[in-house]
């Protein structure tokens, strides 16, 4: 298919994104790169995390997505005495016919909301890894299909609050984007007053989109072109983060480990639907500078010189960034 070609099919079938922001603009103020983030997850069919402090309406921005879209919806309260047969379900025993038979959890939705998924401990946490990576669950001898399409939209807050576990790096992994959502400027949290300052405030959205919908979008997306220069620069980013003091000296010792092959897919995925938003056919370098912090930010490893500087890896991401050369 010609550039042209899929430039005008884009144009045509990405209608239900500007749909879906103003359905959730109706609930929620500013926060358009969470709102833009969680339309990538959907496009890529990839999890999401969100980290903020709470009260930042991260819960809100998804129940609103899930709202604007026709798809089965299931919210999570992680807590520490939560049991991981209280998601994926369990075997019930029959007496009648001697038998178990399976009782799916709830996890079996297409849209998973995990409320603070930093609160429950890692068994719990663990139970997620073949959901989300396989998008399937084993209870007994038998393997169930999660419904396409399944998302995981998890929720935490910052590691240094009370009551809350460090999410294990294999589980960290699973998640296409890591999005760190950020306080209003005064004049949206002026927004917000006025808004939500009352006692029965909205927070109903009208279904907007279909995962037909989404599902072609993500045919799209797919082919969406990528310059073998960018598809370069992709590659250099990733293996900068590995070994950083090839290009900044003082990077050398602050990284303990890079990003994984998983992060390069990623990176290129994500780009492609970033351009896709966009209503381009094609991937520049600045879909990949975009997208690049929210990718690799939850898939380097910091090392000790570097937490005792208190350097954060949006800082190490942000040096990289700005200095590799640019196709």
């Amino acid at each position: 298919m010609s550039t042209e070609a899929l430039q005008q099919q884009i144009a045509a079938s990405s209608g239900w994104i500007q749909s879906v922001k103003a359905e959730m603009a109706k609930v929620l103020v500013g926060q358009e790169l969470l709102v833009d983030r969680l339309i990538v997850g959907l496009l890529c069919n990839g999890h999401i995390l969100l980290e903020g402090v709470p009260g930042l309406a991260k819960t809100l921005a998804v129940k609103a997505l899930s709202g604007s879209l026709d798809a089965s919806f299931a919210r999570f309260q992680f807590t520490p005495d939560l049991l991981p047969a209280d998601l994926v379900g369990t075997m019930v025993y029959n007496p009648q016919s001697i038998t178990f038979t399976p009782k799916l959890g709830p996890i079996f939705n297409n849209l998973i909301l995990a409320d603070e998924i930093n609160r429950a401990p890692a068994k719990v946490q663990s139970a997620l890894l073949e959901a989300m990576q396989e998008r399937q669950v084993t209870l007994g001898d038998t393997t169930h299909k999660l419904p396409e399409p399944f998302l995981v939209l998890a929720t935490q807050n910052p590691i240094d609050q009370e009551g809350t576990y460090q999410l294990p790096e294999a589980q960290l992994d699973r998640f296409l984007l890591k999005v760190s959502v950020g306080y209003p400027t005064r004049e949206e949290e002026l927004t917000v007053l006025d808004r939500m300052a009352t006692s029965a405030p909205t927070y109903q959205t009208q279904t907007v989109a279909s995962p037909a919908q989404v599902a072609e979008s993500r045919r799209l997306v797919n082919q969406i072109y990528i310059d073998p220069a960018v598809r370069e620069y992709i590659v250099d980013l990733i293996h900068t983060t590995r070994q950083p003091g090839r290009i900044d000296p003082g990077l050398k010792h602050l990284l303990r480990a890079g990003a994984s092959p998983r992060g390069t897919i990623n990176l290129a995925l994500t780009a492609r639907a970033h351009a896709f938003i966009q209503g381009r056919a094609f991937v520049t370098p600045q879909d990949v500078k975009d997208m690049a912090p929210d990718v690799l930010r939850h898939r380097i490893l910091l090392s000790y010189e570097a937490e005792a500087e208190e350097t954060t890896t949006d800082q190490i991401i942000a040096r990289i960034l700005a200095k590799l050369p640019v196709p």
